[in-house]
């Protein structure tokens, strides 16, 4: 069966916040950026709400009909580094900080440190997020979610990029056509992220 997807509207904010909120909260960089259980449950969110508001913005959040899996992307020009703009950028990850928890250095520190890795050069689509209520995780709505915009990159010979939060996601973006590009990255006392990259494919070409 397919899966049905749709653009969502600033009428499913919230849903995606929540959404994001439950998906992240045992993600190993949300567990960086927010140490703690506790304190992650009380002030993920409000970082889960800012990037949704800057997606719905300037972006594109595709959402499973039934509100249990969405993805944030962002079409990036060449030129762009995708995630603020790697010069004169510091002004809005410290506007982020204090939106979001003005104390934690950290959520203005990965901002800046995934903008320095962002590839630049060539247009591409920017998987930013993705997110799937944890009692439905392993149906294969991920895989649905992102395979409509590669679907849409390989029409139109547009590449993708994303970073990775674990090896196990690694391991299933190998398998959408995604291959590690550069170093990855290690937050200070942290995990490491993965930046990959996907070639458009050709027509006919195998998965």
């Amino acid at each position: 069966m397919g899966v049905a997807i749709r653009t969502a509207g600033g009428d499913d904010r919230e849903l995606v916040v929540r959404l994001l909120d439950e998906a992240f909260q045992d993600d190993p960089v949300s567990s960086w950026v927010f140490p703690g259980a506790e304190y992650r449950r009380a002030t993920h969110h409000r970082l889960m709400a800012a990037f949704t508001g800057a997606t719905l913005a300037d972006g594109r959040v595709d959402l499973v009909e039934d509100g249990s899996a969405c993805a944030l992307w962002m079409s990036v020009p060449a030129g762009d580094p995708g995630h603020g703009g790697a010069d004169g950028g510091d002004d809005e990850f410290a506007a982020l900080r204090h939106a979001v928890d003005p104390d934690n250095e950290r959520v203005e520190m990965i901002g800046r440190l995934t903008a320095g890795i962002h590839p630049q050069g060539r247009a591409h689509e920017y998987l930013w997020m993705i997110g799937v209520a944890p009692g439905r995780q392993g149906e294969g709505l991920g895989t649905a979610l992102i395979g409509s915009v590669l679907d849409r990159c390989d029409r139109e010979g547009r590449a993708a990029y994303l970073e990775a939060s674990s090896e196990r996601s690694v391991r299933l973006y190998r398998r959408l056509g995604f291959e590690l590009t550069g170093e990855p990255l290690r937050l200070p006392g942290g995990p490491l992220m993965y930046p990959m990259w996907r070639e458009p494919r050709a027509a006919g070409a195998q998965a």
